[in-house]
């Protein structure tokens, strides 16, 4: 089956080549047997490529069941995977059959696979190397035959660095990865995406379709979209049902989306959950800081532009701005100005310090402020790890 008939098939939308190649992949690895690793971000599809790839199989007959690993409890989990033996733990009341028994001869998708505790990534992984697995509470070895296919949108090189993580499960799900890309990356097929939810929704509620003035599409495709082709769609939704108006006014639409500043910037591999080191928690505060530099510097050009619209202002050679007019023994160290000379705006007024340490310490003492102190509040909206914040708090000697 080729991409366009996959499309078809799944109602997939979308011409992005970074779309295609993931399906292309998914569709010539699905004749084999071998474990797929599906990588991307939270909300872009991953659950799709599982099923492509089952579909497209000898095994697409067998059972196919998706597993979300971050939903089970870590104390039922190996139940529910392996099965368990009557009286094995409180509640085991009969013998239960798991996933890898039930699946026998069929699909098993893993998704959020770095949610499984280290003690089931050990039974996984012989399941994966022997077709072998073992009930809990049981010492009879049974034998499955599953593909597992299995899902993360977590840096699972850093997950095994922090100890989160085997190693040998990772190259032994990784031997075909496939990356779905963000929203982001596929800026060409958010309005395609956009007018098919809305159509749907509008097939759903029974209304007219939901339309976007141009100024609103390029806010559209402009927008992050951290939460991806699901967030998209909930917006799709929203607009259907709450917009009175069926064509839609940038203004309108900037409601339903979540700000998309500095402090809200999505990060991928989160730093509390990962247990990574310094380095991401670094660059996410790098980039935030950024982004205020600019908006500060934005801020500034339209108060200058502000200031030229009412005349020119005569200015000292140090770049102080002198009252109208100028009748004042000029100082030892200041130059003359000739009347009506406007010197360039960039010696308007004096650099304040722009190191990238002190603006860092700027913005978390503006962080703490607003959260009243609370250091895990403040850590959580700067998106770095709470060591992180106290050694930066210790480091500036913030107060």
């Amino acid at each position: 089956m080729d991409v366009t008939a996959i499309k078809q098939r799944f109602e997939i939308i979308g011409t992005s080549p970074l779309l295609n190649r993931a399906l292309d992949i998914a569709a010539q690895v699905a004749a084999t047997d071998l474990s797929v690793l599906v990588t991307g971000e939270t909300g872009v599809g991953k659950e799709f490529i599982p099923k492509i790839i089952h579909v497209n199989s000898a095994r697409k007959h067998g059972n196919y069941f998706a597993v979300n690993c971050g939903a089970i409890p870590e104390g039922t989990i190996d139940s529910e995977l392996f099965g368990h033996r009557k009286g094995s733990f409180t509640g085991a009341h009969e013998d239960r059959m798991g996933y890898f028994e039930v699946a026998d001869g069929g699909t098993l998708f893993l998704d959020e696979v770095a949610e499984l505790p280290l003690s089931t990534q050990v039974r996984l992984l012989r399941a994966l190397e022997t077709g072998e697995f073992i009930r809990v509470g049981s010492s009879k070895v049974q034998k499955t035959d599953v593909r597992v296919i299995a899902a993360t949108n977590i840096n699972l090189p850093h997950a095994i660095k922090s100890g989160k993580f085997r190693e040998d499960l990772y190259y032994r799900l990784n031997t075909v990865p496939i990356m779905v890309p963000a929203l982001r990356e596929r800026p060409g097929d958010i309005h395609l995406l956009f007018r098919k939810f809305a159509a749907d929704f509008a097939e759903k509620y029974k209304m007219p379709v939901i339309r976007l003035t141009d100024q609103a599409r390029n806010l559209l495709e402009h927008y992050r979209w951290p939460g991806n082709v699901r967030q998209l769609k909930n917006v799709a939704e929203q607009l259907s049902v709450l917009e009175q108006k069926r064509m839609v006014s940038a203004e309108s639409l900037q409601h339903y989306l979540p700000p998309d500043s500095p402090l809200h910037l999505p990060v991928v591999y989160n730093a509390e959950k990962t247990g990574s080191d310094d380095f991401l928690s670094e660059r996410d505060i790098l980039y935030k800081i950024l982004f205020q530099l600019r908006a500060e510097m934005d801020e500034m050009k339209q108060k200058l532009a502000a200031l030229e619209e009412q005349g020119p202002l005569p200015v000292s050679g140090k770049g102080k701005m002198l009252p109208h007019p100028v009748n004042k023994p000029l100082d030892e160290d200041e130059e003359e100005v000739t009347e009506g000379e406007i010197l360039p705006l960039e010696v308007v007024e004096e650099s304040p310090d722009l190191s990238l340490d002190s603006l860092e310490k700027e913005l978390i003492v503006k962080v703490l402020t607003k959260n009243k102190g609370h250091r895990k509040s403040t850590a959580k909206e700067l998106g770095i790890a709470e060591r992180t914040l106290y050694r930066k708090i210790k480091e500036y000697g913030i107060e």
